[in-house]
């Protein structure tokens, strides 16, 4: 399985910079495409720590923050909620369990409720913008 973005020689070329391709960054992001629950930095090192027993909890955290920095994932910060992980770094957006934190993307959202970016609002010139749907995920319900 191949790193999103682009694999040559053992190097990971992102927009920003040239990651170097090693088997601690290989695994983690083989595990995150595995997991469309958007999982916290510890849930995934307990699944790495599977294939790789000797690595760490920090270097999970410092590979995650280096690769979201460089763009090839994307890092889902909620206001209160811990910080979680996305290896879709197309634009998309995500509903969140209330009850249990679950996260995951949504696939068609209403038309009615999202628009076209504004370039400017008011004196600031938008870069970016986020909508989070909040609900109760089916296995909280079925609880």
């Amino acid at each position: 399985m191949n790193y999103p973005g682009l694999h040559v020689r053992g190097v990971l070329m992102t927009r920003e910079k040239i990651l170097r391709k090693t088997q601690q960054r290989q695994v983690i992001i083989e595990e995150l495409l595995r997991h469309e629950s958007h999982p916290t930095a510890s849930q995934l090192y307990d699944v790495v720590k599977q294939r790789l027993p000797r690595i760490s909890l920090g270097t999970v955290y410092r590979n995650l923050e280096l690769l979201a920095r460089s763009r090839v994932i994307r890092k889902l910060e909620f206001g209160g909620a811990e910080t979680r992980f996305d290896a879709n770094n197309g634009f998309h957006y995500h509903v969140r369990c209330s009850s249990c934190g679950r996260i995951d993307d949504v696939p068609d959202p209403p038309p009615d409720l999202v628009g076209k970016q504004p370039k400017m609002l008011g004196d600031y010139q938008i870069t970016g913008h986020r909508l989070e749907f909040i609900g109760i995920c089916p296995a909280c319900r079925d609880q």
